[in-house]
This record gives C-alpha cells, sequence and structure tokens, in this order.
C-alpha cells in the first residue's frame, strides 16, 4: 500500500536524470510517484551535459515517460508533494494556468516542495521563489532572482518546504532532503 502520490511535473525534453532518480526513489519510500503533464501522453526526455571544450550543453534523447495526469486534473490535496524536474521543459510548460495554479497551491500551503535545475522556472513564474534560497544550474540564477529569489551554489538547499539541487549531479545530496520532508507529510496524513 502507498505512503501518498507525489506530483513530478515534465513535459517534452524534460531531463531523464532529473526526473528518473526522483521517480524511482519515490518508490523505494514506499510512495506513489504521479507523472504530470500538460496532455496526458508519452513524453520525450533528454540528457544534457557540457562536453569538454563545449560552452553550452549538448543535448541527447533520452527516455520517454507517460503522463499519468494532466495539469487541469490535478486536485493538489490529494498528493503529498510536487517535484519540478529539468531540462528544456519547465521554460515552455511555465505559462499552463493549471500548473500555476497547482504549484502555487503547494507551496501555499506548505507542502514538499523540490526542484533540480531548470524547474526553478515553474515556481518563479508562479512568484513563489520571492526571498526563499534556492539551488538552480547557474544559467538559471537570472530566472531566480528576477523573480526576488537567492541563488545559492551548493549542491543542496532546503528553505523550509522547499528543497533544491543545482542539476542531476546533485540528486545524491538534495532528494534525500526531499524524500524526508515527503516521509513527515505522510506520517501526518497517517500514512
Amino acid at each position: 500500500m502507498s505512503r501518498g502520490k507525489v506530483l513530478i511535473i515534465v513535459g517534452d525534453a524534460t531531463e531523464t536524470v532529473d526526473t528518473l532518480y526522483p521517480f524511482y526513489r519515490l518508490i523505494e519510500a514506499g510512495m506513489e510517484p504521479v507523472i504530470a503533464a500538460p496532455e496526458k501522453r508519452r513524453y520525450q526526455m533528454v540528457l544534457h551535459e557540457v562536453k569538454p571544450g563545449w560552452t553550452i550543453t549538448k543535448e541527447w534523447e533520452g527516455y520517454s515517460i507517460m503522463a499519468d495526469i494532466t495539469f487541469a486534473d490535478i486536485k493538489p490535496e490529494e498528493y503529498l508533494g510536487i517535484f519540478f524536474s529539468g531540462g528544456r521543459a519547465p521554460e515552455y510548460i511555465r505559462e499552463d494556468a493549471d500548473l500555476i495554479r497547482i504549484t502555487q497551491w503547494f507551496f501555499d500551503n506548505n507542502k514538499p516542495c523540490g526542484s533540480v535545475c531548470h524547474g526553478v522556472e515553474i515556481p518563479a513564474r508562479a512568484d513563489r521563489v520571492r526571498g526563499r534560497k534556492m539551488a538552480t544550474v547557474a544559467k538559471c540564477k537570472f530566472d531566480l532572482e528576477v523573480c526576488g529569489g537567492i541563488y545559492v551554489n551548493e549542491p543542496s538547499v532546503v528553505d523550509g518546504n522547499l528543497v533544491s539541487g543545482r542539476t542531476f549531479h546533485d540528486n545524491g545530496h538534495f532528494v534525500k532532503h526531499w524524500i524526508a520532508l515527503l516521509e513527515e507529510e505522510a506520517k501526518k496524513r497517517g500514512k
């Protein structure tokens, strides 16, 4: 029996490792990961890495992942928490009104929120990073700061209900803190 459901936000060009590491960690912790996206369909994930000698990120196709639910169909109170995966997807999905609504709900109700890499673009667009400390990939520092957030160049930043990391290279540092918050939330719900 699941200890509770947790949303993982994706879209096309979501980073594969950003997404799958927390996905499997949730299962390991006895929770049910629920892939949420603009439409209920299969999404192409990508692999991102800055190759030696390159100054920009190189992108390869990664695995694909099926969305379990659309943003429009989400009732946030049914979930323990939310995770904003990275890759290029956040830039394209951050204008979705339903995604903004559910993002604001998780922040406003002090529920566990996790973010990595470009994932910051979603809570930033939802006006929920103001005054909050976050880690993100350096090229998203501007996105965070222009929306009132505080950039921290560390592998794991915990600011209340918000846990963040810079890139998938930090997964082993920050995801455990997000899982711990989710476990606390599950206990509050008697699970």
